[in-house]
Order: structure tokens, then sequence, then C-alpha cells
């Protein structure tokens, strides 16, 4: 990827151009009051959080991006609004006008997150049942660009967000015809391997190429499933992402869907 930027959380305007369109519209102030911290100055606050894993309470005022609960009430407004949706969907519109999208095949893996608080979308640890746990399930493209993500208790099973995340993934524009949101064939690890899925994918126009239980490694997929498993160290990258620590699943849903974002737009820099 890009070189690593000394202070990630800083908006630039190229991606402040691309987002400030999407923020929904408030109406104006019926009564006088303190001044509205400005959106982009909260972004930074988001990211800021989102990249060092700082508690909200502890956000440093000096940096100016107003306080951590406003910024934690700017982020559930946005993601409640489908901000990270649109935002995605805008990336992967220039990735594909671009031709950059590879829709010869797509990847699907998840990895489990402790989580520090029980709440909705969190169940027990498959490694300790004591503690509870998260799963983020990621499906990518041939070259391991994120095309839809999800969150679910850590003690679901991987094969049950194979279906949701296919449908998950947004009809992408950006070329002469049809809109699209199916890639030719999906590769996956033996934890997808159910026939009823096989013939559930199949029925999708995709062809299913599932790694089965029972016989020996070196089915040769690695080759092709390297790519998930770098997008989800990308998104472990941010230290929010690491741990759990919301209780409420929509706050950390937000921060996934804006990791993705994130992710997105550091292709579309390196390939448009």
């Amino acid at each position: 990827m890009a070189k690593r930027n000394s202070r990630p959380w800083i908006v630039s305007d190229e991606l402040w151009s691309l987002v400030e369109p999407l923020l929904p519209v408030l109406a104006p102030k019926l009564v006088p009051g303190r001044p509205r911290v400005p959106d982009r100055q909260a972004l930074c606050g988001i990211l800021f959080v989102l990249h060092t894993g700082i508690q909200w309470e502890y956000l440093p005022q000096e940096l100016g991006f107003g306080s951590g609960m406003t910024c934690w009430r700017r982020l559930a407004a946005w993601n409640e609004a489908g901000v990270w949706d649109q935002l995605h969907l805008v990336l992967l519109r220039k990735l594909r006008s671009a031709k950059q999208l590879d829709w010869s095949r797509a990847v699907i893996d998840s990895s489990h997150v402790r989580a520090a608080r029980r709440g909705p979308k969190s169940g027990p640890s498959p490694v300790d049942r004591a503690r509870p746990g998260s799963k983020h399930h990621v499906l990518v493209d041939g070259q391991g660009i994120p095309l839809a993500v999800s969150l679910t208790g850590g003690n679901r099973n991987d094969v049950t967000q194979l279906m949701p995340l296919l449908a998950k993934i947004p009809s992408v524009a950006g070329l002469v015809g049809r809109p699209r949101r199916r890639p030719d064939m999906l590769l996956a690890d033996r934890g997808y391997d159910h026939d009823k899925y096989r013939r559930l994918v199949w029925a999708q126009g995709i062809k299913p190429v599932i790694a089965r239980r029972g016989v020996p490694h070196g089915s040769g997929l690695g080759v092709h499933r390297w790519v998930v498993e770098r997008t989800i160290a990308w998104l472990h990258g941010f230290r929010r992402l690491r741990v759990r620590w919301e209780r409420r699943d929509d706050i950390h849903e937000a921060f996934l869907g804006l990791a993705t974002c994130l992710i997105t737009h550091r292709h579309v820099q390196r390939l448009c």
C-alpha cells in the first residue's frame, strides 16, 4: 500500500471532497448556543480514535477535534444515515471506471476478535467460552479490495454469513452497460464446506470453489485466498478494531464500515 502517513487521522482535501456531499444536512439551530464543531474536524477525531484505539473520553482537546462525545455522536448519526455505505459505493465506482475491480473471483473469510463487553452480536469465544467475542466477516475481490463486511457473534459459524455477504455486494456502475455485483467464482476455506450453500451460490450464477473437509491440505486455493487474509490484517491494523470495546454493535459496525472505506480509498489512490 501507499507510504504510511505520520498523521493518518488528518482528512485530506481529496477524501473530504468525497465525504462532504454524503453527510446529512442539518436544520438550522432555533436557539443560540455553543458553535457546532465542523464536520471535518469531527471526522478527524473519529479517525484518531480508529487509528489509535484511545477511549472517547481521552481524546486530546488540544487537537481541536472536539470532545470525544461529540465525535461519538457524529459517528453514530453518520452511520445511521448510511454515509459509509454510500462512500464505499462511490469508491468502488471509481475503481470500476478505471477497470481495477477483479470480478473474475471473490474470496471470503472471517476473523475473531475479543469483545471487552457483552452486547448485541457478541457470543462465547471459540477459544475461551467464558469470554465474549465477535467475528469480522470479509468478502473481497480478486486483488483484496473489500466488497462487503459484516459483524456477528464469535460463536456464529462462518458459513452463515456466506449468502448475506454476497447479497450485500453493491451494484457497481462506472462502465457502459449494467452495473455489476456478482463475481464469476467464489473461493472459500473448509469452514464453508456445505453442499447446501454450494447449491445456493450456483443459483446466484457464481461458481463455488470451496475446500472440502477430510482431504489432505494443499488444495492450491491458498495461492488466491491470501488476499482476504491480507485485507483482514489491514482492518486489524486499525487499533480500534483489534478488540471490540463498544457494547453497541452499531458503533463497532460504523468503525468497521469506515475502515473498509479507508482501505478502498487507498486502492483508489494507488490504482486510479
